[in-house]
């Protein structure tokens, strides 16, 4: 018999098994984010706020190769880059995340503004 796969943890307030949480629990709030400060799984930047004793950092673009998001219906572990080029997709299950989370991608991930990229 194969073993059973375990999904990493996840912390957050009032989580269910696809990691929705207090903050964040449509049926498309399936992601969970590795924060970069400590590595641990996050629900949401909310969550993180209200559960650990430090301030969250963001991931910087030079990182955006390591592991850091994970589906929440299947277990798969994106890298930040995979998560950002996903279409709002997991690659594995095609389950459908939040496309409005790219609107808070900036508290969790590095961005890039036009204003300081030399021409």
């Amino acid at each position: 018999m194969r073993p059973r796969f375990r999904m990493p943890d996840v912390y957050g307030i009032d989580l269910d098994a696809q990691t929705r949480c207090r903050h964040y629990h449509s049926p498309l709030d399936i992601i969970a984010i590795r924060m970069r400060c400590c590595g641990l799984y996050y629900a949401c930047r909310e969550c993180h706020d209200a559960l650990a004793d430090h301030a969250a950092t963001v991931w910087p673009s030079r990182d955006w190769d390591q592991e850091a998001v994970l589906c929440g219906a299947c277990g798969t572990e994106l890298t930040v880059r995979q998560y950002l080029d996903s279409s709002s997709r997991c690659p594995r299950c095609a389950g459908s995340f939040n496309p409005g989370c790219q609107n808070h991608a900036h508290l969790y991930f590095e961005t890039i503004d036009a204003s300081d990229q030399s021409v």
